[in-house]
């Protein structure tokens, strides 16, 4: 018996989902509830798509740009190249690349700006950096053993107004004695490359060949250690532990994550907050649900009691209902993903179209130049298992009341 009424059960439930209802409100409420579902749906993919896209281009091009991991010698290293082959046997490293860093200040004219000079190798240096991809005037080739030649950011030199084959002049903190009594040291450079990554690094990095470096820090022939690329990028911390235990005291390790992680964690604590913001639309959807089964109810009691009286269980007039909100469900938050999907594939079209349509330069304020968007597949097969999980829950308590109404009492009033 109970077998058999488990087709009843979708049957009547799929019957009453097809049929029109006899108060027209009802059937708005319905299409509503479904069309509330869809939108919050589709908006919760397309919003995560938005920044699961600024999350990738800030990976890509800040931390393209910033050390996975850096191994520092306590004492200059004079041969970096047996250092960069002993790291290298650690399975997670890529590549590696020698540098000297050194903190000072750029003068030109009459301004003057603080920054950080990287000493570098070019040619090793673009298998653990993407400066080299993202050169808006110059190439890195330029930068040669004893030229004092220098790659600056795009933010610096709009700052100081030079330009290529303009001089400027570096001013390190050490201060030097001389016939005139204390004075800081400087060179002055050649500007030979501007490097564009629409990031904060375009206002404070400036590259010099590393021999030149060197010699600025007065430890010819040597380097202050190697900077590694590594695979996976969110195992620094694990990977700079293990180097330490393989290399021993007299080299320490630096990685990304003490000094660009707390933006990391910024992003995704956002990515969560808005998730959950957002995961109120879908429960307000969830809400309509319950309102039309209620009023569906109300309008089927005597239906109710004649199934009842046909011997309908309140378990199956239970699952009937249950099976109606479900199919409400199933068709919003279907239809949710497919507009999402659609959404966050185009989004950056549509970006592209607002702004050339209305001569809209939205993002000249931030680091990329786009709406960036990457669908993940994971979020959506996440949103929407969330989504149907909701929506069935939304058709308990209206189910439950269904199979509360009294036969004698429903049938009454008919």
């Amino acid at each position: 018996m109970r077998a058999m009424f488990r087709p009843l059960s979708l049957f009547v439930g799929l019957r009453y989902t097809g049929a029109r209802s006899r108060s027209s409100f009802v059937s708005v409420i319905t299409v509503i509830s479904a069309a509330g579902l869809m939108l919050g749906v589709a908006v919760l993919i397309t919003v995560l798509s938005v920044m699961n896209g600024f999350e990738r281009e800030l990976q890509t091009r800040i931390l393209g740009m910033v050390t996975h991991v850096s191994v520092h010698g306590r004492e200059p290293v004079q041969d970096w190249q047996a250092l960069a082959e002993e790291v290298s046997r650690h399975p997670q490293v890529v590549a590696a690349a020698p540098f000297v860093e050194l903190q000072g200040m750029l003068s030109h004219g009459g301004e003057v700006a603080g920054l950080m000079v990287n000493g570098v190798d070019p040619e090793p240096e673009r298998a653990v950096s993407i400066v080299g991809e993202h050169m808006w005037d110059g190439d890195m080739d330029s930068l040669t053993p004893g030229s004092f030649n220098m790659v600056i950011g795009y933010g610096l030199a709009r700052q100081l107004g030079v330009g290529i084959g303009d001089k400027v002049v570096l001013v390190l903190p050490e201060a030097s004695l001389s016939p005139a009594g204390v004075t800081p040291r400087f060179r002055r450079f050649d500007v030979t490359g501007i490097f564009r990554v629409r990031a904060e690094v375009d206002a404070l990095l400036a590259y010099v060949h590393v021999e030149d470096a060197a010699r600025l820090a007065r430890q010819s022939g040597a380097v202050q250690g190697v900077r590694l690329q590594i695979s996976d990028l969110f195992a620094s911390r694990r990977v700079a532990w293990e180097l330490q235990q393989q290399l021993g005291s007299d080299y320490y390790m630096t990685d990304w994550t003490r000094s660009h992680g707390s933006l990391f964690q910024a992003i995704r604590m956002e990515k969560t907050m808005m998730t959950l913001l957002l995961s109120f639309i879908v429960a307000v959807a969830a809400f309509n649900i319950i309102s039309s089964q209620v009023m569906l109810v109300n309008e089927k009691r005597g239906n109710i009691a004649v199934l009842r009286t046909l011997g309908a269980t309140p378990g199956t007039i239970m699952r009937i209902f249950m099976v109606q909100g479900t199919v409400i469900g199933f068709a919003g938050t279907g239809l949710g993903v497919l507009l999402g999907v659609l959404m966050a594939t185009f989004v950056p079209d549509v970006g592209a179209w607002i702004e050339s349509t209305f001569n809209a330069n939205m993002f000249d304020a931030y680091f990329v130049n786009y709406l960036p968007s990457e669908l993940q597949w994971g979020d959506v097969g996440l949103i929407a298992t969330v989504a149907m999980l909701i929506s069935f829950s939304a058709t308990i308590y209206p189910s439950w009341r269904a199979s509360q109404v009294e036969p004698a009492e429903a049938l009454r009033y008919e």
